[in-house]
C-alpha cells in the first residue's frame, strides 16, 4: 500500500489538492478518496470547483490584505506627519500658509484612507460569508459523499452475496446428474429472477 505522503503527492499533482487539506485524513482515507476521484468524474469536478473557488478567494483575501497593509502604513506615516506638521504649525503660530494647506490635504487623504480601510473592511466581511456559506455546502456534500459512500458498500455486499449463492449453485450442478442438472439450472433460473 502507498504511504499516505505518496497518496498525498498524487493527489496534490493530479487533482491539485493540497497536503494541507489531506493531512487530517488517514492513508486509507486518502487512497479512498484518490479512487472516488478516479471513479467519479462528478467528485472530480466538485473537487476542482472548491479548488477554484478556494484558490479565487485566498487571491481576493491576499490582495485585501496587501491593500489594507498598505493603506494601513500609509495612514500610519501620513498621522506621524501630521502630527508634526500641527506641531510645527503651533510653533509657527500659523504663520506660514503653505503648512496650513498642507495640513489640510493630509486631512482630506486621511479622510480617503479611512474611507478605504472601512469599505476594505466591508469587502472581507462579505467575503467571510461567502467562505461561511461555501462550508456550509461543503459540509452538506461530505455529508452527501457519507451516504454515497454508505450505498456503495451495501450494494457491493448485495453482488458478492449474489456471487456467492451463483458460485455455490454452481458448483452443485457440476455434481448433478444430467436430469437433476435440468431442474438445478430451472431452480437457479427461477431464483435469478427473484
Amino acid at each position: 500500500m502507498p504511504t499516505k505522503s505518496t497518496l498525498q503527492d498524487t493527489l496534490k499533482s493530479t487533482y491539485g489538492i493540497n497536503k494541507n487539506i489531506t493531512q487530517s485524513l488517514s492513508a486509507v482515507e486518502c487512497e479512498q478518496l484518490l479512487n472516488l476521484l478516479q471513479d467519479q468524474p462528478s467528485a472530480t469536478k466538485l473537487v476542482e470547483s472548491f479548488i477554484a473557488k478556494n484558490e479565487k478567494l485566498s487571491q481576493n483575501n491576499r490582495n485585501f490584505g496587501q491593500q489594507r497593509s498598505q493603506a494601513q502604513k500609509k495612514l500610519k506615516s501620513l498621522q506621524v506627519e501630521h502630527e508634526k506638521l500641527e506641531k510645527d504649525i503651533a510653533k509657527l503660530e500659523k504663520s506660514n500658509t503653505s503648512l496650513v494647506t498642507h495640513r489640510d490635504q493630509l486631512s482630506q487623504e486621511q479622510e480617503k484612507l479611512e474611507a478605504q480601510i472601512k469599505q476594505l473592511s466591508d469587502q472581507g466581511k462579505i467575503l467571510s460569508g461567502k467562505v461561511q456559506s461555501l462550508t456550509t455546502h461543503n459540509d452538506e456534500l461530505v455529508d452527501a459523499n457519507e451516504k454515497l459512500k454508505k450505498d456503495n458498500k451495501d450494494l457491493k455486499n448485495i453482488v458478492d452475496q449474489i456471487r456467492l449463492r451463483l458460485a455455490r449453485d454452481t458448483k452443485m450442478l457440476l455434481e448433478y446428474e444430467d436430469s437433476e442438472i435440468r431442474k438445478a439450472l430451472i431452480r437457479l433460473f427461477r431464483w435469478t429472477l427473484g
